[in-house]
């Protein structure tokens, strides 16, 4: 075998330890493994190699990359040319170690085999290499299989170095050789300092999908807590994406320079996905609340009641009317239809008060408090004020089915989402995420929510959350307490939002000229909400 001179071993060193620093910069899994590969072919001068990955289960090594100088091939990898050969089993079908494959033997037992010439071993099981030589007209010779282990002696992979070249100038240049003995040690501190990279990005990526699933766990639990919720906590994220994906691309205007990477749109995602975490908190009969007399009931079945009572009360009072002598029937009948129609159309009107909507009028409010001040006779035999205080104050609601006090429940799941965003110990590439997640109910005007923050002191990114965050709102067809709007009349009040400081313009802007609006609503939005959009009458809209 030939060994190497102090020169080229200190040059190897040299090249060892710039790999290690090389290897603690690359963080795409693909081309970590190219250059691991690659770097060992250089080190031993090496006309090709195989890098090999444990399957999912462990039972098998799975051709991840290789690489032939003599035949031009790199498959696998970042190559994107797939490997069309069968995985190398490590275990036959009763569970004992495979021996016959030299890869599978050195994964097997963690022993790195030097074999000076494949055709004249006799310990391995060399069939297939002699068929890909037969078949490509090669000749493998020497070949050095080194495994990969963690720190845990896991298998990571295996490294297989094939046909060594004559280092040496003059004749004789190039003809394979020997794996050395110093080839081999150089090759397994390699494959040592590789596995540990590969470790570390491995136990990264794991890492980063438990803090995804610990995300995905709170939605779950608000989903399971509320299932109109749970949509929005989907939809949310999925709309920041496509609008921050537009404003990305945008080349010209005021919001030409933001750009993303991929650690953004993931701290984005992630943030989208967290948005509405502090209603993990909110009582679900305030956030599912469909009328304004729903507590864990809809109590409007308590004043259908009352007012069948005040209907019996009054078929009986002209009951006993018509038995006293000298009774006009007559006129007692149409007393009483009349008070009986008029007893019905207040107990209508409660029906439709009850279920809220756009906008209540002054009028119909004190219709409301008349009504509340009639009297009727309880299961006790007291009479009692129609309506309570809290059944007058939630029917006379005007905007939807919230009371003040509801509302404030309601706004404090944001507050709520800060205080549990923010007492978390984010790493540096995730650390937005607590201002892109607690902004999206602020304004640009500082009129907003819970911070009071204008357009200046809000980053692009949670601006966009807020835009993304009512559009799904408005759209939205699975709440209990309204009906989702069609795609115009979204955009009439979403560009009215934009005029009065509401959301930022620019972003509007963009949001209706990439028709990102339409890419969300053929993916999400019920078909007879995509109605026809005239994009010159959105007021607010700048073409």
């Amino acid at each position: 075998m030939q060994e190497l001179n102090p020169t080229q071993i200190a040059q190897r060193l040299h090249q060892l330890t710039e790999v290690s620093v090389a290897l603690g910069d690359v963080h795409d899994t693909a081309a970590l493994l190219d250059r691991i590969l690659l770097v060992a072919k250089q080190m031993t001068d090496a006309d090709g190699g195989t890098l090999y990955r444990p399957s999912e289960d462990g039972r098998s090594l799975c051709f991840h990359i290789s690489l032939n100088d003599t035949l031009g091939i790199h498959q696998g990898g970042v190559s994107g040319a797939p490997i069309d050969i069968a995985p190398v089993p490590l275990y036959d079908s009763y569970g004992n170690k495979n021996l016959a494959s030299v890869a599978a033997y050195a994964a097997n037992f963690n022993q790195s085999v030097n074999i000076e010439d494949v055709y004249k071993a006799d310990v391995f099981n060399f069939s297939g290499m002699r068929s890909f030589d037969a078949t490509f007209g090669y000749l493998s010779q020497s070949i050095l299989t080194v495994p990969m282990t963690d720190h845990e002696g896991e298998l990571v992979g295996v490294l297989q170095l094939v046909n060594a070249k004559d280092r040496r100038s003059g004749p004789g240049a190039g003809t394979i050789r020997a794996f050395s003995q110093t080839d081999q040690r150089f090759i397994e501190a390699l494959s040592a300092q590789a596995a540990m990279a590969l470790t570390n990005q491995r136990l990264i990526q794991q890492l980063e999908n438990l803090l995804e699933s610990l995300v995905n766990l709170i939605n779950i639990g608000i989903d399971e807590k509320s299932p109109y919720t749970g949509r929005h906590c989907q939809f949310v994220p999925e709309l920041t994406m496509m609008l921050a994906e537009a404003v990305h691309a945008t080349g010209t205007g005021p919001l030409a320079r933001f750009r993303m990477t991929d650690a953004d749109r993931r701290e984005l995602w992630l943030a989208g996905l967290l948005h509405d975490c502090g209603k993990i908190t909110t009582p679900v009969h305030v956030v599912d609340k469909s009328t304004k007399l729903e507590t864990i009931f809809d109590r409007i079945h308590l004043v259908d009641t009352r007012f069948e009572v005040l209907l019996r009360d009054c078929e009986i009072r002209a009951l006993r009317e018509k038995c006293l002598p000298g009774a006009n029937i007559a006129a007692i009948d149409d007393r009483l239809g009349s008070e009986l129609a008029r007893i019905r159309a207040d107990r209508d009107f409660l029906r439709r008060a009850n279920v809220g909507g756009e906008g209540m009028s002054p009028e119909d409010q004190e219709r409301v408090r008349r009504i509340g001040q009639l009297r009727w006779t309880g299961p006790d035999g007291q009479e009692q004020a129609f309506l309570s205080e809290d059944e007058l104050l939630n029917l006379t609601v005007r905007f939807g089915t919230l009371t003040e006090d509801e509302r404030k429940i309601i706004n404090n799941h944001i507050d709520v989402t800060v205080r549990m965003l923010e007492s978390l110990p984010w790493p540096k590439h995730l650390k937005n995420v607590p201002e892109y997640a607690g902004g999206h109910h602020e304004r640009m005007d500082g009129k907003g929510y819970p911070k009071g923050l204008t357009r200046e002191q809000m980053s692009v990114q949670a601006r966009i959350m807020a835009i993304a965050d009512i559009f799904e709102a408005l759209t939205a067809a699975d709440r209990p307490y309204k009906k989702g709007k069609k795609l115009s009349e979204s955009l009439q009040i979403l560009g009215k939002f934009a005029l009065n400081g509401h959301i930022d313009p620019d972003l509007f802007d963009i949001f209706v000229r990439n028709r990102v609006y339409l890419q969300f609503a053929h993916k999400n939005m019920d078909a007879h909400q995509i109605d026809e959009v005239d994009e010159a009458a959105i007021p607010g809209y700048r073409p």
